[in-house]
């Protein structure tokens, strides 16, 4: 019991309830876990392949395409969709989750390739200031690509996004990923972008 409870790693009330609970299965427990940390160790020894191929890049040793710099990222998981779905309803989220999962496999790869390419790009213009023209037409590139996989933003709704990119942390570690500070970098240029397109 020891042993289940160290498993779990959550908060004791709550390991409490779920062993308590006449449906509980240890066996099926304890499948459960081993097969969270398989896909744990998995993406880890994938994003360490990465890191060492990025090492290599640095010192100059191979050469390395954006798409091999972002592969070990899983874009195709949404960890926001529960959260999407009370803020915009199911509607909105089951359309835009049709439009992506109409495409193959491999036009999903190239969305994902053209999303980081987009990223690195405005990670370029960071440091400058976000109503230069440079920065303008990074960002530019981000308005419709947004709008051309299944949502609609109007304006309005692109620059309350940048901010959402700020206020919730779970969006500025992801983005940061590209550059620090890209995240307020974006919310910025995103602002300067929605209100000279009025």
């Amino acid at each position: 019991m020891l042993q289940q409870i160290l498993f779990f790693g959550l908060p004791l009330k709550r390991i409490s309830e779920i062993i308590n609970d006449p449906s509980f299965d240890r066996l099926e427990a304890l499948e459960m876990h081993q097969k969270m940390l398989l896909d744990k160790r998995a993406r880890l020894d994938k994003m360490i392949a990465t890191i060492d191929k990025t090492i290599r890049y640095t010192k100059g040793e191979i050469q390395m395409s954006n798409k091999e710099k972002f592969e070990c990222f899983d874009f195709s998981h949404n960890p926001y969709e529960q959260e999407a779905r009370e803020r915009w309803g199911d509607e909105a989220v089951d359309k835009a989750n049709a439009s992506i999962g109409s495409l193959s496999k491999e036009e999903q790869a190239g969305m994902t390739e053209e999303m980081v390419a987009i990223f690195v790009k405005i990670a370029a213009v960071r440091n400058c200031a976000p109503e230069l023209e440079e920065a303008q037409a990074a960002i530019g590139e981000w308005y419709p690509f947004l709008n051309s996989k299944g949502h609609y933003y109007s304006l309005e709704a692109f620059k309350g996004l940048g901010q959402l990119y700020v206020d919730d942390g779970r969006f500025t570690k992801n983005i940061d990923q590209f550059g620090d500070g890209l995240a307020a970098f974006m919310r910025e240029a995103m602002a300067v972008y929605a209100d000279n397109s009025k």
